[in-house]
């Protein structure tokens, strides 16, 4: 049961940290030059109507404040439930920890984004020089700079392959170090209640919110003493 037990709890922080973008090809495509544009036509004064008067809007009733409806405190756990239901995606979204990984990955894509967006734009300017300016070159120049070219597009799809495998074991690391974490949490919460199993509500059709351990599972995971940090 355990080995199934990691395997969903990786599975739910893995959709929330799974946002990131795949790092595609930008290897800049070959342009032609542009067409020239057809002439635009003269422009016709549009027909005028005589203006109408605004209508007057109907006088309207001034709309009162709905009642706020008071906040429902949260069910008591039933007294002998032997099963709960858990969200794992709104724990790995909502937690603090949860939180603190999805920006890790976030920073880790404006990073290699820029990378790549900086790179992408070299290939790009060193492209249109030789479209622009290859027929004036000489055979010489023109063959280095067609070779310049090949090789930056292969430095920017080696570039965009490593960050993607960077992304992917940043995300494994992540996964790894959530599960150590809320998995005690979890099980400690079931000890607690004498529960037989925990199950995650994606895999459930109804279950009232009575014995939904949730918000009590984030709520301990964000005061739970922090790790110390890896050397």
């Amino acid at each position: 049961m355990k080995v199934s037990k990691m395997t969903v709890i990786g599975a739910a922080l893995a959709a929330v940290l799974s946002a990131g973008p795949v790092f595609a090809q930008a290897t800049p495509p070959p342009t032609n030059p542009p067409a020239q544009p057809p002439a635009k036509p003269t422009p016709q004064p549009p027909a005028t109507t005589p203006a109408q008067p605004p209508a007057t809007p109907p006088a309207t009733a001034p709309q009162t404040a709905a009642p706020q409806t008071p906040a429902q405190p949260p069910k008591p756990f039933p007294i002998g439930a032997k099963i709960a239901l858990i969200n794992l995606q709104a724990v790995a979204s909502t937690s603090v920890e949860g939180k603190a990984a999805s920006a890790k990955i976030q920073a880790f894509n404006t990073k290699k984004t820029a990378e790549l967006t900086e790179k992408g734009k070299q290939a790009q300017a060193l492209q249109t020089k030789l479209q622009q300016g290859g027929s004036v070159m000489s055979d010489t120049a023109r063959a280095q700079a067609e070779k310049d070219l090949q090789k930056m597009q292969r430095e920017l799809t080696g570039l965009q392959e490593d960050a993607q495998q960077e992304l992917q074991e940043l995300q494994n690391s992540l996964q790894l170090e959530f599960q150590g974490r809320i998995a005690p949490i979890i099980e400690q919460v079931a000890m607690e209640k004498e529960l037989h199993a925990v199950l995650g509500v994606e895999a459930v059709v109804w279950g009232t919110s009575a014995i939904d351990i949730t918000a009590e599972v984030i709520k301990r995971l964000d005061s739970a003493p922090k790790p110390a940090p890896k050397k």
